[in-house]
This record gives structure tokens, sequence and C-alpha cells, in this order.
């Protein structure tokens, strides 16, 4: 279990329940209501927090004294949904069977809604049941005591593709997702995330390493909205993710919309001068500044004031970074 993984795990008390159905993501009691307001309040007065750090300053007027009551209450329900914490819904609403030489299996469609707000970037991703049996004996190893009471869907040597064993697991797996998420250990574990964006990630950067720059760019741009989602707890998890759009665009010879998401990346990386991404991404991104005409000057200052700071090693380029990105 790494760091992250063990300092959630000591702050989350979870009471194990036998049966995942009782489990809903919808569903809160008034521990997770409180842990709820404290985490809301931790983010307003965090400076990495995930509502700040990735929405940057609200531009909603400040409250004052000569407001009238209906304008306060308006500004506090304002600020209220501003703040709201973000949660994922997960919906397994169709599947397909796939059957090739040798073999046939259910591939189960689940579509990722963000609640809090209106959602227009919903994520839709396919997974067979050996996918979740696999996440699954993974998370045991890390969360053994929290999740070893849930009822895991057992194979079964026949009547696997009937509709009422289909739409049985359909349910069970929404339900096994909404538990999984609903504990902040195991929705910020590297297992979890992978769980749900890794095989993208990997037919994503496999087109990347083959020049199929636009085909690339389709996945990385579905999968950015996802993983933006799962790591607001620590927004330079997507770093990779974005510079590797960044490549991507640059290539294609977009330079505006390269220098676009290298200004998001940039942003995530502002505590975090000695990040491996850093020097390379600022490299890139005077190239593209000089390119379109703007101001390169700032960031010609940080990339020397990094260098500065670091001893005389090599330094890879953005896209040979990229490319080293989700090799089996």
């Amino acid at each position: 279990m790494d760091r992250d993984q063990r300092h959630t795990a000591e702050g989350d008390q979870w009471e194990p329940v036998t049966d995942i159905t009782t489990c809903s993501a919808a569903a809160q009691s008034d521990e997770e209501q409180n842990e709820t307001e404290a985490e809301i309040s931790f983010q307003l007065n965090n400076d990495n927090s995930e509502t700040v750090a990735l929405s940057g300053t609200s531009n909603s007027p400040s409250p004052s004294s000569s407001m009238t009551t209906k304008q306060l209450q308006d500004y506090w329900r304002n600020e209220k949904r501003r703040c709201r914490q973000v949660k994922l819904l997960f919906e397994i609403p169709s599947t397909r069977i796939v059957e090739q030489y040798l073999s046939k299996y259910v591939l189960y469609k689940i579509i990722i809604i963000q609640t809090g707000s209106f959602d227009g970037n919903k994520t839709v991703i396919e997974r067979r049941y050996s996918d979740f049996e696999k996440l699954h004996k993974n998370l045991l190893k890390d969360f053994n005591e929290e999740i070893e009471d849930v009822t895991f869907p057992k194979k079964c040597l026949t009547g696997n593709f009937t509709d009422e064993m289909i739409n049985e697991r359909k349910l069970a797996f929404r339900d096994y997702l909404g538990f999984l998420y609903s504990m902040k250990c195991v929705r910020r574990s590297k297992k979890f995330i992978d769980f749900l964006i890794r095989p993208e990630m990997e037919e994503a950067y496999g087109c990347l390493r083959g020049g199929q720059y636009t085909k690339a760019l389709e996945i990385l741009v579905q999968v950015v909205a996802l993983q933006e989602k799962l790591t607001k707890h620590s927004p330079v998890l997507i770093v990779p993710t974005l510079c590797a759009l960044v490549v991507c665009h640059k290539d294609l010879e977009n330079p505006a919309s390269a220098y676009e998401y290298g200004e998001k990346a940039l942003l995530r990386l502002q505590m975090h001068g000695g990040h491996r991404y850093y020097v390379p991404l600022l490299e890139t991104m005077i190239t593209l500044a000089y390119e379109l005409g703007k101001d390169f000057l700032s960031l010609q200052e940080k990339l020397e004031e990094s260098k500065a700071k670091r001893d005389q090693i090599k330094v890879f380029t953005l896209k040979e970074l990229a490319v080293r990105e989700y090799i089996q």
C-alpha cells in the first residue's frame, strides 16, 4: 500500500456490510454528511484544494452589509452550490456479448457521471467479468478489512449468457462500484483508478507511440475528463495525460491547443518544481509561446531557475517522456 493509501485508510472508518446492494452511492449516513462538510471546509482553506486548484477563483460577489435578506440568501445558496462535494455515480445500462475464436464473454457498458453540478463530460467505458474479478482480488490485498464482507458475483460454469444472469450482474457490479467509491481510501487508490482508465490509457499511448496522434487525441480527451474527476485529491496526477495531449496537438500542428493544455499542466505543477515533467514542459511551452507570439520571458526565467537547482543530468524531452508512459 502506498503512502496515500495508508494515510486515507487511517482516516476512514467503514462498517462492513454483507450485501452490496444496500450500499447505494446515493444514500448518505449522518457520519458521511459530516465528513462531506469537513472536506468542503478543508478545501476552502487549502491552497491545493480540489475545488480551488481546478476551478480557480469565483466570480461571485462577496457578501456585504448593503445586501438585502434575499440577496444574502441567494449569495449563500450559490456558494453552497459552487462548493458542493463532487461525487461520481456509476450506471450499467446495457451489455453486449462478444464472440471470438475460442472465447465468448459479456462486456458491461459503464456510464460514469459527476454529481453536484451539470456534467457535460460523462464517461463511457466497457469492462468484462474478469476485469471486475481482477480488481476485487487486487483490492483485497490492500483493503481486506474494508471489503472482505462484500458479496462479489460468483463465477458460474453454465448460464453466464442468460438474460437473467446478465441483468443480475449488471445490478451487482453497479452497486459494487458505488460501494468502492464510497470509501475514500479505495477511490483514491491506484488500483481502483487504473480499473477505470488504464485500458483506454494503454490504447491511447500505443497510438501516440505509433504516430497515430488523431486517434490518441480522441481517446485522451475522453479519458482525461474522467481522470480529472478521480484525482481531485491530487491534481498533479493528471499532468502526464495533459502533457500527452500537448505532444499530440503539437505534432498535429495545433500550437494553440497544445499551449492551452500546457497551461493546465503548469497550473498543477506550481508547487512541484522538481517534477520530472516540469522542465520538459517549460521547454515545450517556450517553443509554443514563441510560435504563437506570446510572452515567453517569464517561462524562460522559470526554466533557468529550475535548471539552476537541478544536478546536471540528462533531461528527456516532453515527447520522450510521453512515449514511456503505460508500457507494460
